[in-house]
């Protein structure tokens, strides 16, 4: 650059309220709060024929397999570190997450034919020292059938999106919203969605289409998950197998992450994350049924810890 040049101005970014950058405002596709149907891509197109649409909607729903993800926060940890090898669980978070594996063992058994045995394939963990360690803790408590999962960096803990109510956000954090809001969001697209549809019998659809559909309500078909429908009930717990329509599977993470997937899952504004709280070793529990609808079942429950493991973070009780 010559001595006479002169460097160009870099032109202020436009904020939104004066709190954050416009740009990193969450644009949803449909305006809130309208639902958008297709929120992952994976909607079975449209017949042209809104009648056989409705008929393969009804299909779907009574054939389809629901999906439910179930986010556990790690347990309380040592903040005095900064390396993250070094965050790892206090005596009490090592506690927290054995409590927390027997309640999902229970949970997987299931109990009688009311609370049949819930099928989870899988346990994933963020790469994060207090995540993993947790993980392993909670997978020691459940059978083998349970498969754990490589660490994922991009479940890993960091800023999801900005917060509102909130202030007005220096240079610094609003680096870090742009460095976690794309890994999170990659996050939140890679473990939430429906499950492929079932493929349309005709011969059954057209079954159906004689029955009434009064059975049905907002959280699905309402019928019985235990004994095969025709009086043959199960009889005792050698004969309680997983339902085949309903797959679950946990993800042990971080309480932004979660916060933020719930959010987006119920397709809320994201700004509003820091309104929750999540206790460490909550379960916060979602169902996505294989028509798309979205349901929380559980925000922050930590009924199986007890008041005397319950906290956030280093706050312990209620009282903070």
């Amino acid at each position: 650059m010559e001595m006479n040049e002169i460097k160009p101005k870099e032109e202020p970014e436009i904020l939104f309220n004066e709190l954050f950058p416009l740009r990193q405002l969450w644009k949803p596709k449909l305006p809130y709060p309208l639902w958008d149907a297709n929120w992952d891509g994976n909607k079975p197109g449209s017949t042209g024929d809104k009648r056989k649409d409705h008929e393969n909607n009804r299909y779907i729903r009574k054939n389809g397999v629901t999906r439910h993800i179930i986010l556990i926060r790690h347990g309380q940890y040592d903040e005095t570190h900064r390396d993250d090898e070094k965050r790892i669980l206090t005596p009490l978070g090592r506690e927290q997450a054995e409590l927390t594996g027997k309640r999902l063992a229970e949970m997987i058994a299931g109990i009688d034919k009311q609370f049949g045995p819930c099928g989870v394939k899988t346990i994933r963990v963020s790469d994060m020292a207090r995540a993993k360690e947790t993980a392993d803790i909670i997978a020691r408590e459940l059978p083998d059938s349970v498969l754990k999962a490589e660490p994922d960096p991009i479940l890993n803990e960091g800023r999801p999106c900005h917060t509102i109510p909130g202030g007005r956000v220096g240079p610094s954090t609003v680096k870090k919203t742009d460095e976690g809001h794309e890994r999170i969001e990659e996050a939140f697209q890679k473990y939430f969605s429906r499950a492929d549809a079932p493929k349309i019998d005709s011969e059954e659809l057209n079954t159906d289409e004689e029955c009434s559909n009064g059975n049905e309500t907002s959280e699905g078909v309402v019928g019985s998950e235990s004994g095969n429908g025709n009086g043959n009930e199960i009889k005792d717990a050698e004969e309680l197998a997983p339902h085949p329509q309903h797959e679950f599977e946990i993800i042990v993470c971080h309480a932004n992450v979660i916060r933020y997937f719930m959010c987006r899952a119920l397709q809320l504004p994201p700004e509003a994350w820091l309104r929750m709280c999540t206790f460490n070793c909550s379960l916060n529990y979602v169902t996505i049924r294989a028509t798309g609808s979205v349901s929380v079942r559980m925000l922050g429950d930590i009924g199986h810890l007890g008041y005397n493991h319950s906290t956030f973070s280093m706050h312990h009780g209620f009282n903070w």
